[in-house]
């Protein structure tokens, strides 16, 4: 299948925007700082921290270390259970597994794929232990009811890390947005290059308190500890007249080569500058979508619904992604066909996603289990192209394309 990666008019489903500053950005921190460690990481963690009302950010190599630290951090060890959505990235799930504790994975939204308090509920009634934690998904770009999710979790001693990689920029109904604390003990987010801004590789991890923000820096950088006050065994480290040793450090816990480079960093902290802008050239595109799919009236297409939460209304979508839910049985086209036939006139579609609990290792770690609403919604998904560089005349050139589909 065409990839676009020759054609400078495929529309890929997703495409990172870099421009001369994110480049300059780069540029000075090889001139001027360490590759490793520089100044570019700690500028980007208070700048990241700042953009999502959080209080600590902490910057790792992607955002699956993002998970794994916050899954360990969070308590999940072997003999525990942590509750994930079917419908999410295989991160998501191997990150409880990569700390050594279980998956139970919830039902979903059917329109939507978002878990909800009542599919939560389920997947408790269904644990066989105890379950330590839950990892809501914000998927796509908009936000799962966190606010009927949170008495939920807590009133069975939950912990509650959100999977924010779909939604930097978004934000709750009534205010504050995923990894602000407001909900969760932790936050965790991807900067892969299609997300909202690119590191080219990275993750973030924020958090209310700074014990745990010191910690996971720690965790991220082999677990060493360098502090003298926290020193364990400070005798080790005299040189024998009442001086430190200079190579001197103490690992008090197992942790991870998970740092994010002063190259990444530099790139993030330039890209962030245009957050704003990218997320609302996002919603344009999308409410461009929108009508362009009202004035096809087919009945076979239809874009995903906004997640109706609370009182407070709807949540505002960042628009990660711009998917639609296609009846193929109507259309009379089954869905790599329709792909297929978008590829072959420059237009790139991907599924977001497999169940994880379909995925033959968790099969077979867990056998086959009933999920229907994560089935509905993987059998009538598409994500279409949608990146901040895209033009509107590329939305009408997507939906003309889709219109030749019609039975």
């Amino acid at each position: 299948m065409n990839n676009g990666a020759d054609d400078p008019s495929f529309l890929p489903y997703g495409r990172h925007s870099v421009d001369e500053a994110d480049i300059a950005a780069v540029v000075s921190t090889l001139r001027h700082q360490p590759l490793s460690g520089g100044k570019a990481v700690g500028a980007f963690e208070a700048a990241f921290a700042r953009a999502v009302g959080a209080e600590y950010a902490v910057a790792v190599s992607s955002g699956t270390a993002a998970l794994h630290l916050a899954a360990v951090a969070g308590g999940l060890r072997p003999g525990s259970f942590a509750i994930v959505p079917a419908i999410t990235f295989a991160a998501t799930a191997n990150a409880v597994r990569m700390a050594g504790a279980d998956v139970i994975f919830a039902d979903v939204d059917a329109d939507t794929g978002l878990m909800t308090a009542e599919t939560l509920e389920r997947a408790i009634r269904s644990a066989s232990g105890p379950v330590r934690a839950v990892f809501p998904v914000h998927l796509s770009g908009q936000c799962a009811d966190m606010a009927a999710i949170r008495p939920l979790a807590g009133s069975h001693g939950m912990n509650i890390i959100t999977d924010c990689c779909h939604a930097l920029g978004c934000h709750y109904p009534g205010g504050g947005g995923p990894g602000d604390g407001t909900f969760e003990s932790m936050g965790t987010f991807s900067l892969h290059p299609v997300k909202a801004i690119a590191m080219g590789e990275g993750g973030v991890i924020t958090v209310r308190e700074k014990d745990m923000a010191d910690r996971l820096c720690r965790m991220r950088a082999h677990g060493l500890v360098r502090d003298t006050e926290h020193w364990l065994q400070p005798g080790m480290a005299d040189d024998g007249h009442g001086r430190t040793n200079p190579w001197y450090y103490e690992m008090h816990e197992l942790g991870w080569n998970y740092r994010a480079s002063s190259l990444h960093c530099a790139l993030g902290l330039s890209q962030l500058d245009k957050l704003d802008s990218f997320i609302a050239r996002r919603r344009k595109l999308a409410a461009a979508y929108d009508t362009a799919f009202d004035q096809l009236d087919a009945d076979w297409v239809r874009p995903v619904p906004l997640a109706h939460h609370n009182a407070a209304g709807f949540a505002d979508h960042a628009y990660h992604l711009y998917p639609v839910l296609i009846d193929f049985a109507a259309l009379g086209v089954g869905r790599a066909d329709v792909m297929r036939f978008l590829a072959g006139r420059g237009i790139g579609t991907q599924v977001h996603y497999i169940p994880v609990n379909r995925q033959p290792y968790y099969t077979d770690l867990y056998g086959q289990s009933d999920l229907p609403g994560a089935e509905r919604y993987y059998n009538r998904v598409l994500s279409l192209p949608l990146f901040p560089a895209m033009t509107d005349s590329d939305v009408t050139r997507v939906v003309d394309e889709f219109a030749k589909l019609a039975p």
